[in-house]
């Protein structure tokens, strides 16, 4: 059922040269070939891009919705299909993949009741004041527009949700760029059938064939290609922090330099406060042993790296995570590469002379398998030695001892960007946790109270990004509402007559949208 090749503007294409997925249960090839991408493919897909991007961005919100949910009634009648491919390439379980699915289609779904919203046009009305003493007034409106062609790479931890469909993609899509999806070569037989709901969903809405097209990764060429191009307005990627600097460079480097919204490392540092581990350290190290090796750790908010201070209450909380990780088996990790980059970085931190462990790596029967380990330091050491603060992509977390409040607060000031930062606490912990709040609001986008971060809501509130390297723009996220705005930019209208002026910023608002009126919001009917 699976061609294996690239889908350019509404047509099915080969490549130069081939390759095929591994199965990372069994680190066997799996048998469909796909297509290599090429610099002169990822061409061919940008300028269709272009040739339809006003026509895109110029519809009416209603329209682009109707697309959205498409996508997503089209992927969901697929669900099947998409599990099964999506098993065997990336060894992530059933339930897993269901879920998953649920939260890409609830996305676009999500994105498509925020764009005929329309708070997210920004509209601003300032009319014109001819009288205004000493110099007249104009009439100055601004509202948000579409970039024009996105580039969005897949990610290889979330064959769903970050990938072909998922919210890089739906947030472009709303608010009106065409996208050129590169997809990851861990799992393209995914790629092919999602791709597939989205050729069925550009059918069915009479969208234009260059809204969207898949290129098939398996060089590094093709993303650099895609993100030298220079009719490319915007790139979204999730990947290793190398990676996505990499292309970051690229990005800035360009003779018309674009927005790079990467999300790269982050081991999202835990707090574990006095009073709450007196009272519950058991309890505690079990919720973290959970979030820990949830997907065999593969997630970028997986909690690596817990701050405590010393005594008795962290010595029950060390042996309550070490045996209840001793009876987690090892688990198939997402690729060769995962898995060996997670052997390369425990086996560095095991033998690392300022540090023990507690809990040591079981060695791997299979190919592509991991198993968890912990270690432990001090404050002191962990200064002493930035190499710790190194991402462990996967089931595996430091524990950093201070040797009072004071050492962990300081301590909190020195952490380099962070997706997210968590305290645990209880009342008696407040003024701990007040001191820790300022640096915690520097270094993070999201931080928790008494909760585990893997596990991100799509809602309007969400922030999933951070300063450098947890991202390349920490004013930036990849889920929730706000991610749109990536992909737009301002625009204003001075002196224009209402005839010309764009839907959202007409007098009469026929979109009966939210809008900003000579400093006052009026709300639709």
């Amino acid at each position: 059922m699976l061609s294996g090749q690239h889908y350019i503007a509404g047509e099915w294409i080969n490549g130069p040269d081939v390759f095929q997925a591994d199965n990372p249960s069994t680190g066997e090839k799996l048998p469909t070939k796909f297509q290599h991408g090429t610099e002169e493919i990822v061409n061919q897909a940008v300028e269709a891009a272009q040739a339809c991007a006003e026509e895109f961005a110029s519809m009416l919100p209603a329209k682009r919705a109707e697309f959205l949910r498409a996508i997503a009634d089209e992927i969901d009648a697929r669900g099947d299909a998409i599990t099964e491919i999506g098993n065997l390439e990336s060894a992530l379980p059933a339930a897993r993949l269901t879920g998953e699915r649920g939260r890409t289609v609830g996305q676009l779904r999500f994105f498509a009741d925020w764009i005929e919203e329309g708070s997210w046009f920004e509209a601003r009305i300032e009319t014109a004041q001819p009288d205004r003493q000493p110099l007249p007034k104009p009439d100055i409106r601004v509202m948000n527009k579409a970039l024009g062609p996105v580039g969005v790479f897949g990610a290889s931890n979330f064959p769903l949700a970050f990938s072909t469909a998922g919210g890089d993609t739906a947030s472009a899509l709303a608010a009106g760029c065409p996208v050129v999806f590169k997809g990851h070569a861990a799992h393209p037989g995914t790629s092919e059938l999602v791709a597939k709901a989205i050729e069925a969903a550009v059918i069915k809405t009479g969208m234009p064939k260059g809204v969207f097209s898949l290129i098939h990764g398996g060089t590094r060429k093709v993303g650099q290609a895609l993100v030298a191009h220079p009719l490319i307005k915007a790139v979204g990627f999730t990947g290793s922090t190398g990676g996505g600097r990499a292309l970051f460079d690229i990005a800035v480097s360009r003779p018309e330099p674009i927005p790079f919204y990467g999300e790269l490392g982050s081991n999202n540092p835990v707090f574990l406060l006095p009073q709450a581990m007196g009272e519950k350290a058991a309890d505690i190290a079990k919720g973290w042993v959970g979030s820990l090796t949830m997907g065999v750790g593969q997630f970028c908010t997986n909690p690596g790296l817990l701050i405590a201070l010393k005594g008795a209450d962290l010595e029950t909380f060390v042996e309550t995570a070490a045996a209840e990780l001793g009876q987690v088996g090892g688990a198939a990790m997402l690729t060769d590469r995962v898995s060996s980059a997670y052997h390369e970085v425990t086996d560095a931190m095991s033998k690392h002379a300022s540090v023990t462990c507690p809990l040591k790596r079981r060695d791997s029967d299979g190919k592509f398998e991991g198993s968890p380990a912990i270690f432990r330091t001090t404050a002191a050491n962990w200064k002493a030695n930035p190499e710790l603060a190194e991402e462990m992509f996967g089931p595996a977390g430091i524990i950093v001892e201070c040797d009072s409040v004071a050492e962990m607060v300081a301590l909190s000031a020195t952490l380099i960007g962070q997706l997210t930062a968590t305290i645990h606490m209880v009342d008696a912990d407040a003024d701990t946790a007040a001191a820790l709040r300022p640096a915690l609001e520097k270094c993070a986008g999201r931080i928790l109270i008494n909760g585990w971060p893997t596990g991100v809501e799509v809602c309007h509130s969400m922030v999933h990004g951070g300063p450098y390297p947890a991202s390349t723009d920490s004013r930036a996220t990849s889920v929730g509402s706000l991610a749109i705005k990536r992909f737009v930019r301002p625009v204003s209208y001075q002196a224009f007559p209402d005839a010309l002026l764009p839907a959202p910023i007409k007098d009469a608002n026929p979109l009966n949208i939210p809008r900003l009126v000579n400093g006052k919001w009026q709300m639709p009917n």
